[in-house]
């Protein structure tokens, strides 16, 4: 008897995916490719993504999926990526200038002298999203000002998930999730914004249909078909944005902070309150639109792990990788909560000349490296905790406690800190694959399998691990546990 899968295309940053998810979301099989984005000829400090040779990953990764799956039926394919970034097509869907990449810093100077247009605050009242250069709105403005020949010319702009779409199906839509981080829609009427559009001369029929999570799209035609090594007529389901799925994936109910912990740490939260006025006041904040109609995604973030691993780079350069972040927690560990009044400020990105406070204070002859590394976890833990206080008046929410995935939570002794710094209890999820996880939930739904998303998420078996404020015990057993994972994998995560 054949097993049901569905399969989902996952443009990461840098890896391509193709990944098989049965009906109780567990992953089947995956096959992987590198990606990365290519210099400009036009300029070799630019950044484009090539959709050719995404799209030829795509296949080869399928190509490998396809021997594990053999005894599979596949009901579904649906594509999540990373957002903001798209291109102008024709009426055929063929490009009219690269995709520009997220890491590409010629939109800068567009963004520092946006109040041409329009205010960053009002800007950011209106769409919810926050000032980041990579933003989809100052892509658009810069080839309004050095393209406008390709602006007018153009059928569509298609963001890069609807890019795919298009190959795959042949149809012109927008993810809604994928508008959702483009600071060009009221994010309140979830629709484009005549009065941004306006501002920038950019005509609100230069995006196709949105379609919402979990719509079909289209069927796969045979020409890509045969490229993926996937029978035609395979219905194509709507998803997007990979943070939007990935929230999803993760079980978080309404109200449930997440918190996605890695060299960034971001924190957001599924509610169907914003208040956008709010949102300018503080930097690093963002509200984008869940992955279900009438919710949004605020939050905020900050850099954290990339903190621990300059914090490394300083003390622990010479230890082996393989055992080097099970030394430092063992250091810190040996240390009592409060680092012996060691305190070190996180704002480590400002500017030198004003950011006097950066750094260390309570520094003494005693103090050894595991107290550096120690106050370093205990400061980021009441940043998160002035953060969440922050994510709460905006959200209108209060947290009953704080769900915790990346690569940050499986740092046990940080995560019981957050724990005892936040009074919450904090859970842990043992799921790498929350985004792949939650467009496969959605696909499920639109093929008729479950009659909602989240009855299909209902399905999933989930585990977690908890950390209870001032609960010890457990901190150490999964020291100890994490510790030999570490050993075993020779991975290095701070």
């Amino acid at each position: 008897m054949k097993r049901d899968v569905v399969i989902v295309l996952d443009c990461g940053a840098t890896n391509i995916r193709a990944i098989a998810v049965n009906p109780q979301g567990v992953v089947v099989a995956k096959a992987v490719q590198p990606n990365h984005s290519q210099p400009d000829p036009a300029n070799p400090q630019w950044q484009l993504w090539p959709l050719e040779g995404i799209l030829q990953s795509f296949a080869q990764c399928c190509r490998q999926l396809l021997p594990q799956i053999s005894q599979c039926k596949i009901h579904a394919v649906t594509v999540t990526t990373f957002g903001v970034d798209g291109a102008l097509v024709d009426a055929s869907g063929n490009m009219l200038y690269p995709i520009i990449s997220w890491k590409c810093p010629r939109t800068v100077a567009v963004m520092d002298d946006i109040t041409r247009y329009m205010s960053a605050e009002k800007l950011q009242q209106i769409s919810g999203i926050g000032q980041f250069s990579f933003n989809t709105l100052y892509k658009l403005i810069w080839l309004q000002e050095n393209r406008p020949d390709l602006v007018k010319q153009a059928h569509a702009w298609l963001f890069i998930s609807s890019l795919i779409n298009q190959r795959l199906t042949g149809e012109f839509t927008t993810d809604r999730t994928m508008a959702g981080t483009s600071q060009l829609l009221d994010v309140k009427q979830e629709q484009f914004s005549s009065a941004i559009l306006q501002k920038i001369g950019i005509q609100a029929d230069l995006f196709p249909p949105m379609v919402a999570a979990g719509e079909i799209i289209g069927q796969l035609l045979p020409g890509i078909a045969s490229d993926l090594g996937l029978p035609a007529g395979l219905p194509v389901i709507s998803a997007g944005h990979d943070t939007q799925f990935a929230l999803f994936g993760s079980g978080a109910d309404l109200d449930q902070p997440v918190l996605s912990s890695g060299t960034w740490e971001i924190l957001m939260v599924r509610t169907p309150n914003v208040n956008t006025t709010l949102l300018p006041q503080f930097a690093g904040s963002t509200c984008e639109l869940d992955s279900c109609p009438r919710l949004f995604n605020p939050g905020l973030q900050w850099l954290a792990s990339g903190v621990l691993e300059w914090v490394r780079q300083l003390y622990w350069h010479d230890d082996a990788c393989a055992n080097v972040y099970q030394q430092m927690i063992a250091e810190a560990t040996t240390i009592a909560p409060g680092a012996e009044g060691m305190r070190m400020d996180c704002n480590l990105l400002g500017n030198s000349h004003h950011n006097l406070s950066g750094g260390w204070q309570g520094v003494s002859l005693s103090s050894r490296r595991g107290h550096f590394y120690r106050s370093a976890l205990e400061s980021l833990a009441w940043q998160l905790k002035d953060n969440l206080a922050v994510l709460e008046r905006i959200g209108e929410f209060r947290t009953r406690e704080l769900l915790l995935v990346g690569g940050g939570s499986r740092n046990a002794l940080w995560n019981q800190i957050k724990a005892d710094v936040l009074n919450l209890p904090v859970k842990v999820i043992d799921e790498s694959e929350t985004t792949v996880l939650g467009a496969a939930l959605f696909a499920w739904h639109a093929t008729g399998y479950y009659a909602s998303a989240e009855e299909a998420r209902a399905q999933v078996n989930y585990h977690y691990q908890y950390y209870q404020p001032g609960d010890q015990q457990p901190l150490y057993q999964a020291i100890t546990a994490m510790a030999a994972t570490i050993s075993l994998k020779g991975e290095c995560h701070a």
